[in-house]
């Protein structure tokens, strides 16, 4: 007996092209006898015929074999909370602007969806981190982050020393200091100066934001190891932002640690799109406009 194949579409209701994208991705797919499921919260906005609604749950994600994302990388972002958990992966069309996360471009999206049925897609997965906070060991916080843990001031200077495997490594008055994977190496480890790491070199990195020192430049380090930020007492208070959406207030001495996470975040990867299964610098060149007239390429014999 075949298990009929199920896919979750979810989109940025706030934005009627995320709307209306959502319904032309759902009759296509159901058209095509698949089994389609929204969230319950999105449902009347859709008002799809056709689909299944269903509570954002862990069983809204059971058995399914896909999680279409439509709308930026905000929207993929609080999609990776539903999907990581039960290990479905994640498709993004991108409705927003720059869009690294998405796989696609809303101007294929028939061919993303003709991709999806005919199953001509392979999934990838991107390396998580896991975030914990205690004050005097009592835990303040115990989550994960896709992108990056950010602890920021939350009215003066943030003064934090950083540790690299149990040892000091050097103290910053800053904004804040970012811990990033190399997925979020192009999000707001990017903008704060950091490097850009290809999605595939596994590394940690931090990235100290406008920081009041000498020595502050950002740092690449192995995945295996743990990464800690003290929040000294003259600190009058700090925050800890998890891929921007999850907050936590911090007193002064709560310590921060970060190391790579057991749960990956997957992601699907279309085959039969121009721009899609390219190589990470053709995104960047993509995502960024970045100038390349001159370029030739290797010389064939």
């Amino acid at each position: 007996m075949t298990t009929k194949r199920t896919v979750l579409v979810t989109a940025h209701t706030g934005r009627e092209a995320a709307v209306d994208t959502a319904r032309t991705v759902i009759g296509r797919l159901v058209e095509a006898g698949l089994t389609v499921r929204v969230l319950n919260a999105e449902a009347e906005a859709i008002a799809c015929a056709g689909a299944d609604v269903v509570p954002a749950s862990a069983a809204a994600v059971q058995d399914a074999e896909m999680m279409i994302v439509l709308g930026g990388d905000g929207s993929l972002l609080r999609a990776a909370e539903l999907a990581r958990p039960a290990g479905v992966p994640l498709l993004g069309v991108n409705l927003g602007h720059v869009g690294f996360l998405a796989e696609a471009e809303v101007e294929d999206l028939a061919v993303t969806v003709d991709c999806v049925v005919q199953g001509r897609y392979d999934v990838e997965e991107r390396m998580t981190i896991e975030v914990t906070a205690r004050l005097n060991g009592q835990l303040l916080a115990d989550t994960w982050a896709l992108n990056e843990a950010t602890v920021e001031k939350s009215d003066r200077m943030l003064e934090a020393v950083a540790e690299i495997d149990g040892r000091p490594l050097s103290r910053w008055g800053c904004d804040g200091v970012i811990c990033a994977t190399p997925t979020g190496s192009t999000a707001y480890a990017f903008s704060a100066g950091g490097p850009v790491v290809w999605p595939e070199v596994e590394a940690l990195l931090l990235v100290p934001i406008s920081a009041h020192a000498l020595f502050s430049r950002p740092l690449v380090i192995s995945p295996r190891s743990t990464l800690a930020l003290e929040v000294q007492p003259e600190t009058a208070g700090a925050v800890l932002w998890c891929d921007g959406r999850r907050r936590f207030d911090l007193p002064a001495g709560t310590r921060v640690e970060v190391r790579r996470g057991e749960v990956p975040v997957r992601l699907a990867r279309l085959h039969g799109l121009e721009d899609t299964g390219a190589p990470f610098t053709d995104r960047l060149v993509a995502k960024f406009d970045l100038p390349v007239q001159g370029w030739r390429g290797r010389v064939r014999s």
